[in-house]
């Protein structure tokens, strides 16, 4: 779940409906070799489904018992952020091993600040041989070329996570790029759309920020929660 302050509340939204948007983005991105990419609607695909492994997580926030307050995606127990790729991978590669591959590709990135943390070996070991799985089952490309496609995954996770966060600090993407929202403005350099503006759109739920009595009251309060748009662009700085 990302958790975005907002006042007196906060906004949740799912990890399966940030990655949407990261889709979104990435489907008008006119430049670089994207566009061209015989493997572009492979690696849109992963863009799309990359947080799947959250969608059972995420029907409900996750509550620190000590304080009372809810979890993010980010401070999330290890053991929950350890647990959602194997699952979110395997759906992938029933159907979309190569999609799969680049999922598991991103997993091994994001978390790579635990290498050598005896906590997470048998982690990488299995992503490792997942993304070694399916790469093989799609038959698609080369490992190198797997970890050239990635690029475009781990760019529209950072805009988009920008966007849902409220990010302010200059996010640089993989690409060579930078990006940095103003308000509800998401400012690309260079330009990736031709000169167009996209819009952005994500559903959250607002809820109050207060402490909760129980995981209970927080996934009741939830489940109630009145749904808000985040509305904005993404255009050329």
């Amino acid at each position: 779940m990302i958790i975005r302050p907002n006042g007196n509340t906060l906004l949740l939204i799912t990890q399966p409906d940030h990655a949407a948007l990261a889709a979104r983005i990435m489907r008008r991105w006119q430049h670089d070799d994207l566009i061209r990419s015989p493997r572009r609607e492979d690696i849109l695909y992963a863009i799309e489904h990359h947080d799947d492994g959250w969608l059972d997580v995420d029907r409900a926030p996750l509550f620190d018992a000590a304080t009372g307050a809810l979890l993010d995606f980010i401070s999330a127990p290890e053991t929950v952020r350890r647990g959602i790729w194997p699952v979110g991978v395997r759906q992938l590669g029933a159907d979309t091993p190569y999609a799969a591959a680049l999922v598991a590709q991103h997993a091994l990135h994001i978390y790579r600040r635990y290498q050598g943390d005896a906590a997470w070996t048998s982690f990488f070991h299995e992503m490792e041989t997942l993304r070694a799985l399916h790469l093989r089952t799609a038959a698609r490309a080369t490992l190198d070329e797997l970890l050239h496609d990635y690029r475009w995954l781990r760019t529209g996770d950072i805009l988009s996570l920008a966007f849902c966060n409220g990010w302010t600090e200059v996010q640089h993407d993989d690409r060579g790029g930078s990006a940095r929202l103003t308000n509800d403005r998401l400012l690309l350099t260079p330009d990736p759309f031709d000169g167009a503006s996209v819009p952005l759109a994500v559903t959250a739920r607002e809820m109050s920020a207060a402490p909760f009595a129980s995981a209970a009251h927080a996934a009741a309060a939830f489940a109630r929660a009145p749904a808000a748009t985040l509305s904005g662009v993404a255009a050329v700085a």
